[in-house]
């Protein structure tokens, strides 16, 4: 196996204090502002030394983020604690959410299945389709996004997949009254808890980027939190 590593692919959505960054969870855009003390201020275009800013934003609403377990649980465990190793073989796969009986637009056991072909990753990434640059900006609020079965996440994790990425908000409902079946699917929750499994949401995927093997460096900010704003990368595997 080999990798070019001086040609990256870049699956992360980039955060920024503005209207059209991707959103959901009903909060209102990222803020930067520069610090303001007395007579100064940080930043160099209003007279300031430096440029030093203050950045406001929620990790889970406003970008791509890797979390924990500890999203879900009672007890504190954060995400720079639960990564330890940041180089994984990744699958990538695409696929169409179907429409159930109760119209909302889901990704099953089965679609997973066969797009998998028998391939067991260390991570597993789903491109959902249609696909096309308005996700890097779309507002989910409201908007019932598609999302995993709890059936296709057991089944994620019964295979061995120890980090999930999704091109989605969420790979729950947005609104489902607090079960989580996916994420606690996933994770193990009350059973015997994957804590070093994680689930990194709202990537972007590329059209032009091919199904198939890639080497992931999953790099992380090192947050003290159940998530963080993260950067995942992909390399061709030779």
């Amino acid at each position: 196996m080999s990798v070019d590593l001086s040609k990256p692919i870049d699956i992360s959505i980039e955060l920024s204090a503005s209207k059209e960054n991707v959103n959901a969870w009903y909060l209102d855009a990222p803020k930067i502002n520069p610090v303001v003390n007395e007579n100064w201020i940080g930043n160099v275009a209003q007279g300031g030394s430096v440029n030093f800013n203050n950045i406001a934003f929620n990790p889970h609403a406003h970008g791509t983020h890797t979390e924990c377990i500890g999203h879900i649980t009672k007890e504190f465990h954060n995400i720079n604690d639960s990564l330890k190793t940041f180089f994984f073989i990744a699958e990538l796969i695409s696929i169409s959410p179907e429409i159930h009986k109760n119209k909302d637009a889901v990704i099953t056991k089965k679609q997973v299945l066969e797009a998998l072909k028998n391939n067991r990753p260390e991570a597993l990434i789903i491109r959902t389709l249609t696909n096309d640059e308005s996700k890097k900006a779309k507002q989910y609020s409201n908007t019932n996004p598609p999302y995993l079965t709890k059936e296709c996440a057991e089944y994620i994790k019964e295979i061995g997949v120890k980090h999930l990425l999704i091109d989605l908000p969420s790979v729950d409902k947005e609104k489902d009254d607090g079960r989580l079946e996916a994420h606690k699917a996933f994770w193990n929750f009350g059973v015997e808890p994957r804590l070093d499994a994680t689930i990194t949401e709202f990537i972007y995927v590329d059209n032009q980027i091919k199904d198939g093997n890639y080497l992931l460096n999953l790099q992380i900010a090192p947050f003290k939190n159940d998530a963080t704003p993260s950067k995942p990368i992909l390399y061709k595997i030779e």
